[in-house]
C-alpha cells in the first residue's frame, strides 16, 4: 500500500480504532460479558492480520508437551464449508475444517483438533467429552473477548512488530497497540537465527512489557524438503537441499517473504507465485502454475510449496513435475525454549493444585 493511500485512509483508521477501543472498554468494564473456565485454556494470537506464525507455534507447543497431557486445539476453521462445532476426523479435508486445523490434525493424530466459529461453545463441548483434554489451545483468539483464556500468548513479527504499526486499513493491526497489555507472554517471531543480547535488549525496550509480561524470541528452522510425488522422489536425494535447482515457490500464506529469502540462499534460482492467505487452488491456478514452471529455463527445476498448502493442493495435477513441501519448526533463543514451556506447564499445574 502506497504512502498516499495510507494517509487517505487515516480517517477510517481513526474511526475503526475508536470502535475497537469502545468494544474493549465494554469488556473491561464487564458490560459485555466474558466467559472464564476453571480449566487450562491458552490463546495463541496476534494484533496484526496474519503472518506471525500462529500455526507453527501451536505445533511447537504440541510437540513439546506430547506425552505430558491430553491436548486439544480449537480453531474457527477459517473458510471451511461447514458450520458449528466439529471434531476433525479422517472423513474431513481442508475444505470441511480449514487448511490450518487439517494440517495440525494430519501431523498430530493423538491431539483432538476441533473447529467452531463460537469459541465459548467449542470449549464447553470439548470439556464435556467422555475423555476430555487436559489443555485446550485456542488458535487465533486474541481478539475473541467473549472468552477469557487463562494464558494469552501474543506473537509479533520481528521484521514488522506491532510497535511500529497502526490499525486497519492504513496499517495491519486488528486493534490499537494497547491491546498487547492483555498478553501474558509476547513472542517475537521470525527473528534471525542469531540475535545479539544487545539487540534483544533493544527490542524489549521498544516493546516495553508490563511487569507481568515475559518476552521471548523465536526463529524459523527450515527442515528437509518432503517429496510429494514420484517425480520429486526420483530426485529426493538431491532434493534434501535443491541447491542446484531452479525453484518455483507456490504459496498461499500471509507472508511468504522469509520463505522466499531462505530459498534464494539455498537454491540456484527462485521464482514466486503468491496467492492470498487460505486460498484454495482452482483449475485455472494449476494452469498458471504449470505455465510459470515451464517458463523457467533450466533442466533442473522443481516446485516448492508450504505444509499449509500441501494439505489442499491437488498433487495429481503435477504428475511429471517434481513437487516438494518445505516443513518448518520453531526454535527459541537464549534458552528460551525451557522457560517458554515451563510457563505453559506451570499454567496447567495451577488448575490442578490441591486436587
Amino acid at each position: 500500500m502506497g504512502v498516499f493511500l495510507k494517509i487517505l485512509l487515516l480517517p477510517i483508521t481513526l474511526i475503526y480504532s475508536l470502535l475497537v477501543m469502545l468494544r474493549n472498554a465494554l469488556y473491561d468494564l464487564g458490560i459485555l460479558r466474558t466467559k472464564t473456565f476453571d480449566f487450562p485454556v491458552i490463546s495463541i494470537g496476534n494484533l496484526s492480520v496474519g503472518g506471525t506464525g500462529k500455526t507453527p507455534h501451536t505445533e511447537y507447543i504440541l510437540s513439546e508437551l506430547k506425552g505430558s497431557y491430553k491436548m486439544a486445539v480449537l480453531s474457527r476453521g477459517y473458510k471451511r464449508n461447514t458450520k458449528g462445532f466439529k471434531i476433525v476426523s479422517e472423513e474431513d479435508d481442508a475444505k470441511s475444517v480449514g487448511d490450518e486445523p487439517y494440517q495440525i490434525y494430519q501431523k498430530f493424530k493423538n491431539v483432538i483438533v476441533a473447529v467452531d466459529e463460537k469459541r465459548k461453545r467449542g470449549i464447553q463441548k470439548l470439556i464435556e467429552l467422555n475423555k476430555p483434554p487436559r489443555l485446550i489451545l485456542l488458535d487465533d483468539a486474541f481478539q475473541h473477548r467473549s472468552v477469557k483464556a487463562g494464558l494469552n500468548i501474543l506473537l509479533t513479527d520481528y521484521t514488522n512488530p506491532y510497535t511500529e504499526d497502526i490499525p486497519l486499513p492504513s496499517g495491519r493491526l486488528r486493534e490499537p497497540r494497547r491491546g498487547s497489555k492483555r498478553a501474558d507472554i509476547i513472542v517475537v517471531t521470525k527473528s534471525p537465527e542469531v540475535v545479539s543480547p544487545l539487540e534483544i535488549r533493544r527490542l524489549i525496550s521498544i516493546i516495553n512489557p508490563e511487569p507481568y509480561q515475559k518476552v521471548f524470541f523465536s526463529s524459523i528452522d527450515y527442515q528437509d524438503f518432503i517429496p510429494l510425488n514420484l517425480a520429486a522422489k526420483s530426485i529426493s536425494d538431491e532434493g534434501k537441499s535443491l541447491g542446484k535447482y531452479s525453484i518455483l515457490l507456490v504459496s498461499a500464506i500471509a507472508n511468504s517473504k522469509p520463505l522466499l529469502l531462505h530459498l534464494k540462499r539455498h537454491s540456484r534460482e527462485v521464482k514466486s507465485m503468491a496467492f492470498r492467505d487460505h486460498h484454495y487452488f482452482t483449475d485455472k491456478d494449476y494452469e498458471n502454475i504449470k505455465e510459470g514452471f515451464n517458463d523457467i529455463f533450466s533442466n533442473k527445476k522443481a516446485i516448492v510449496i508450504t505444509e499449509k498448502d500441501a494439505v489442499k493442493i491437488d498433487i495429481e495435477k503435477f504428475e511429471e513435475i517434481p513437487l516438494f513441501a518445505l516443513p518448518i519448526k520453531i526454535k527459541f533463543h537464549q534458552h528460551g525454549e525451557e522457560d517458554f514451556i515451563s510457563e505453559i506447564k506451570e499454567h496447567v499445574r495451577s488448575y490442578t493444585r490441591g486436587v
